[in-house]
C-alpha cells in the first residue's frame, strides 16, 4: 500500500467509474457533496445577481444546483414564508434557476406595474450598461420583453438583431447578446405578470426548443408561488390589522376620557395604519350640515392641541365631497383635483400632494370624515383603502361611545348641580340653625319615659329640642362623643325633608324615636352602644322623604324609585337618604366614631330601616319567637340581637296602637285620609282600592283594626315582652285597645243586621213607593271632629284629650298569616278606626 500513489487512485477512478458512483452512495454524507460542489463553483466563479436598486442576491445556481434534486422546492417554500418576501424577490429567484438551467450566460427580469409598464426588476450581470427603470409600454414592434408581454407567449430567437417584432432587441442593451429566451410569468387569470428574458454571449451556442421547453417549464412555478406568496402575505397583513385593530380597541375604549381624547387617538392610529404624515378628522353637524373640527395636525411636537374650532359647508372641499356623498376619495396629485382647496396649503406652507378620504358610519349614517395626508413612501394604494375601511368601522363605534360618554358626563354635570340646589334648599338654613341652638336643652323632661306619652301634644316647633334632649342621652349612655352642632343641624335637615303628608310626616318620625327611647331607657337589654345610636336614629329617619305611598302603588304607578329598588322600595330609599344627610358638611354626627364604628353603625340603620317593611316582618318575628320559645336566646349573640332590633323597629312603628284610647281615636281623621288619597288615586287609575282605602268602605275599619291588632300588633308586642319584660305596657294597651274595637266592631255587625232586616221588611210591603229615608241629625251627644271626619260618640271621646291632628299608625300590611278569623281582613300597619260610627245613624 506504500507504493500507491495518487495517480494511480485517479486513474482507477477513471476506469471503474461504476464503483466511484456506488462509493459515494454508500459512503459519502450529503452535506459533504453539497460542500464539494460549493467548492468547485467558487473556484469556477459565477456574477452574483443584483436587484436594479444596488442590491446583491447570493449565487441562484448555489442554492439550486447544489441541493439534491427531491429537496429543490425548499429553496421556494422558505422564500414564500419570509417575511419580507415581495414579487420581485421570488420572480427574481425564479429567473435565477431557469437560467442555471438552460445554462444560461445572464438573465433579466421585468415586472409590470400599475400604469402597465415593464420595469427592470432585476439583472444578473454588472457588466451591463446601466438600464433606466421602465423598459416601455407594453406593445410590439419595440423591444423583446415588451412584445412577449403583449402576445403572452414565449420566444426563442437566435436573432436578437435585426427580427421586425423587435427591433429595439433585448430590453437592457447589451453588447454580447446573441440568443435569447423570453417567458411570460402569467396568473392564474392570463395577467401578465412580467417577462424572464435568458440569453447566450457570443461564443456560446443557441438555445434549443427543448431548452425553451425546459424554461418553460420551470417559470410555471411563477403563477403557484405568486399565489402562495399572496395568500400568505394577505394573511399575514390581516393578522397584523387585527392585532392593530386590538390594539386601537384597548386603548380607545379603554380610555374614554371625552371625544378629543378619542379624536386624537384615532387621528394617531389612522396615520401609523396608512403610512402618512397628517390625518385630520371631521365630524359631520347634521343640523346645520355642516363639518366641523377642533383637533388638528400640526406635525409639530405640539400636534393633535385643541384649537379654535373650525366650521365649512358639507359640500365643500374634498371632505364635503366624501360627507355628502359616502364616496372614497384616493387622490394621487391633490393639485389636480378640482375639489381640493388649496388655501391651507397656501396659509400653513405646507405641500399636499396625496389625499386619502374615507367616510366613517354609524348605524347607516356618515357621522364623519378622516382625512389621510401625503403618504410617507409613495401614493395611497388600494390596500390601504381596504385596511382604513375597517378601521374606520372601528372609528365609528369609538365616536359613538365617545359622545354618549360626552352626554353623560354632562348629565351628570347637572344632576351634580341639581343636588348642589337641592341640598341647600333641603337643609336647614342658618336662621333655623340659631334658633334652636338660642332654645336650652332641658336637663330633664317629666313622663318622658312613659309608654302612655303623648309625642303628637308637643308643639312642632319644640320637638327638635326633644330630639336633642334624648339623642344627647344616648350618647352619654356610653360616655361617647358628639359635637352638638353637628347633631342640631342633622336633626333640623331630618326634619326639613319629611314631606307634607297627612300620615308620614315629622310628627310620626318624632313619636316613633320617642317609642324607641323608651324601649333602650327603660328595659334591661344589652344592646352595644353602636346599636342603641343606630337604633334611635334609624327611628328618626325611617320614613324620610315619605310620598304618602305604599311600595306596591309605587311599583304599580311605575314609580322611577321602584325601578331603582326592586324590593323594599320606600325602604331603601329612607336609608339612602339618611346617608345622603350625614354626607353635608356639618352633619356628621358619627365623626367622632373609628372608622370600623362608622361602618357598623350605617349597616346597623340600614338593617333598621329595612325591618319596617312588614313584608319582611313576619319572617323575622317567627324566629325571634321560636328562639325564645326554646328558650335559645342570647344577648351574646349578635344575629338574636338584630332579631331583637328589627322586632323593636316594628314595635316603635306601630306605637299608636299602644296609646290609650281617646288619643288614639282622635288621629283617626288624619291617618285615614292618606289612606283614601292613594284609593282615590288608584280609582282615577281603574283599579280597586284595598278596603282600608276606599273611602266607600269606612264602615269597614272597625273589623280591620281588629284583625290588624291580633295579626300584627299583639304578636310584635308580645315576643318583645318575652325577650324585654319592661315592655309589657306595650302589650296591655293594645289589648285595651282591641277590645274597644271589637265593641265598636260588634255595633257595626248589629247596624248591618238591622239594616238588613229593614231590607227584608221593605220588600215585603207591596204597592208601596220605595223611598229614601231622611237625614238626620246629629244629636246633641255626637262630637264633629272634622268637615271630613265622620262622627263618634261623645262617650268615646274626652274634652280633655290631647289637641293633636298628627296620626297613630303606619304602613298598609299585607293580608294576615293563615289562622286567622276568615271575615278578618288585615290592614296596614298604618290603619286607624275611623272617625264615623255606625252609631251616629
Amino acid at each position: 500500500m506504500a507504493d500507491l500513489q495518487p495517480e494511480t487512485v485517479t486513474q482507477f477512478l477513471f476506469d471503474n467509474p461504476d464503483f466511484l458512483d456506488s462509493f459515494v452512495q454508500q459512503h459519502v454524507l450529503e452535506d459533504k457533496i453539497r460542500q464539494w460542489s460549493q467548492r468547485k463553483h467558487k473556484v469556477q466563479g459565477h456574477n452574483p445577481v443584483a436587484l436594479t436598486n444596488g442590491d446583491l442576491i447570493k449565487d441562484q445556481r448555489s442554492n439550486w444546483k447544489n441541493c439534491v434534486q427531491s429537496k429543490k422546492w425548499r429553496i421556494l417554500q422558505d422564500l414564500t414564508k419570509d417575511n419580507t418576501t415581495n414579487k420581485a424577490r421570488v420572480f427574481t429567484e425564479l429567473a435565477a434557476c431557469a437560467a442555471e438551467s438552460v445554462n444560461a450566460d445572464g438573465h433579466n427580469l421585468y415586472l409590470v406595474d400599475e400604469q402597465n409598464q415593464l420595469f427592470l426588476a432585476s439583472k444578473s450581470s454588472r457588466n451591463q450598461r446601466a438600464p433606466t427603470a421602465c423598459v416601455g409600454r407594453i406593445e410590439p414592434r419595440t423591444s423583446l420583453p415588451a412584445y412577449v408581454a403583449y402576445t403572452k407567449e414565449s420566444l426563442l430567437t437566435n436573432s436578437l438583431l435585426g427580427d421586425p417584432r423587435f427591433p429595439l432587441g433585448m430590453g437592457v442593451e447589451t453588447e454580447r447578446g446573441v440568443s435569447a429566451i423570453a417567458v411570460p410569468l402569467l396568473h392564474g387569470n392570463n395577467l401578465i405578470l412580467g417577462v424572464v428574458e435568458l440569453y447566450r454571449n457570443y461564443g456560446s451556442m443557441p438555445f434549443s426548443p427543448e431548452e425553451e421547453e425546459v424554461a418553460e417549464m420551470m417559470l410555471v412555478w411563477a403563477d403557484i408561488c405568486m399565489e402562495y406568496v399572496e395568500m400568505y402575505n394577505s394573511m399575514m397583513k390581516q393578522r397584523k390589522l387585527n392585532d392593530f385593530l386590538l390594539a386601537v380597541t384597548k386603548s380607545i375604549f379603554q380610555d374614554i376620557v371625552s371625544m378629543d381624547t378619542v379624536i386624537m387617538k384615532i387621528m394617531n392610529y389612522a396615520k401609523k395604519l396608512v403610512i402618512a404624515d397628517r390625518a385630520s378628522l371631521f365630524l359631520v353637524d347634521t343640523k346645520s350640515r355642516e363639518l366641523y373640527a377642533r383637533i388638528f395636525d400640526t406635525g409639530r411636537v405640539e400636534e393633535h392641541i385643541p384649537q379654535k374650532e373650525i366650521r365649512f359647508p358639507m359640500d365643500r372641499g374634498v371632505a364635503g365631497h366624501v360627507a355628502s356623498t359616502g364616496e372614497v376619495l384616493n387622490i394621487a396629485d391633490a393639485y389636480t383635483d378640482s375639489r381640493f382647496n388649496r388655501d391651507v396649503d397656501l396659509q400653513t406652507g405646507y405641500r399636499t400632494k396625496s389625499i386619502l378620504c374615507m367616510p366613517i358610519y354609524n348605524r347607516g349614517n356618515i357621522i364623519g370624515v378622516v382625512q389621510m395626508v401625503n403618504k410617507i413612501d409613495g401614493v395611497f394604494t388600494k390596500a390601504d383603502e381596504e385596511s382604513f375601511e375597517t378601521f374606520a368601522i372601528y372609528c365609528g363605534l369609538a365616536l359613538h361611545h365617545a359622545k354618549l360618554y360626552d352626554k353623560i358626563r354632562r348629565s351628570e354635570q347637572k344632576y351634580r348641580v341639581a343636588v348642589e340646589v337641592l341640598s341647600y334648599h333641603s337643609q336647614c338654613n342658618d336662621e333655623e340653625y340659631m334658633l334652636t341652638k338660642n332654645v336650652p336643652i332641658p336637663s330633664d323632661i317629666p313622663d318622658i319615659l312613659d309608654y302612655d306619652y303623648s309625642p303628637w301634644a308637643i308643639d312642632s316647633d319644640h320637638k327638635p329640642v326633644y330630639v336633642l334632649y334624648m339623642m344627647r342621652d344616648i350618647f352619654k349612655m356610653h360616655s361617647q362623643r358628639f359635637d352638638l352642632d353637628d347633631m342640631i343641624r342633622f336633626t333640623l335637615t331630618v326634619r326639613k325633608n319629611y314631606r307634607n303628608v297627612p300620615y308620614h310626616n315629622w310628627a310620626h318620625a318624632f313619636s316613633v324615636a320617642h317609642a324607641m327611647f323608651t324601649v333602650i331607657k327603660t328595659s334591661e337589654h344589652r344592646f352595644t352602644p353602636i346599636e342603641c345610636l343606630a337604633l334611635y336614629v334609624a327611628c328618626l329617619c325611617h320614613d324620610l322623604d315619605h310620598r304618602g305611598k305604599t311600595n306596591a302603588f309605587m311599583v304599580k304607578s311605575a314609580s322611577p324609585l321602584a325601578a331603582i329598588y326592586s324590593t323594599s322600595t320606600m325602604e331603601h330609599h329612607h336609608f339612602n337618604h339618611t346617608v345622603t344627610i350625614l354626607q353635608n358638611e356639618g352633619h356628621n354626627i358619627f365623626k367622632h366614631l373609628t372608622s370600623a364604628e362608622y361602618k357598623q353603625i350605617l349597616s346597623d340603620i340600614r338593617h333598621c330601616i329595612l325591618a319596617t317593611d312588614l313584608a319582611l316582618f313576619f319572617a323575622n318575628r317567627s324566629r325571634l319567637q321560636d328562639i325564645a320559645d326554646k328558650g335559645e336566646f342570647s344577648w351574646d349573640n349578635a344575629d338574636h340581637r338584630r332579631l331583637v332590633m328589627a322586632n323593636s323597629m316594628t314595635a316603635a312603628d306601630l306605637c299608636s296602637m299602644y296609646k290609650p284610647w281617646k288619643l288614639q281615636v282622635q288621629l283617626v281623621d288624619v291617618i285615614m285620609e292618606e289612606f283614601w288619597q292613594q284609593g282615590d288615586e288608584e280609582r282615577s287609575q281603574g283599579l280597586t282600592p284595598m278596603p282600608m282605602m276606599d273611602r266607600q268602605k269606612k264602615n269597614e275599619l272597625p273589623h280591620l283594626e281588629v284583625g290588624f291588632l291580633v295579626g300584627i300588633c299583639l304578636p310584635c308586642y308580645e315576643v318583645m315582652a318575652q325577650i324585654l319584660p319592661e315592655t309589657k305596657p306595650m302589650v296591655n294597651g293594645a289589648v285595651a285597645n282591641l277590645k274597644k274595637w271589637r265593641e265598636l266592631a260588634d255595633k257595626e255587625a248589629l247596624e248591618k243586621e238591622k239594616e238588613k232586616e229593614r231590607e227584608k221588611q221593605t220588600e215585603e210591603t207591596q204597592d208601596e213607593v220605595i223611598k229614601e229615608p231622611p237625614v238626620t241629625k246629629p244629636s246633641d251627644d255626637v262630637i264633629v271632629t272634622s268637615e271630613k271626619n265622620t262622627l263618634l260618640p261623645a262617650d268615646v271621646l274626652d274634652d280633655s284629650a290631647s289637641d293633636t291632628s298628627f296620626l297613630a299608625a303606619d304602613k298598609p300590611l299585607p293580608d294576615p298569616p293563615s289562622g286567622r278569623t276568615s271575615n278578618t281582613s288585615v290592614p296596614s300597619e298604618k290603619t286607624v278606626l275611623s272617625s264615623q260610627s255606625e252609631e251616629s245613624r
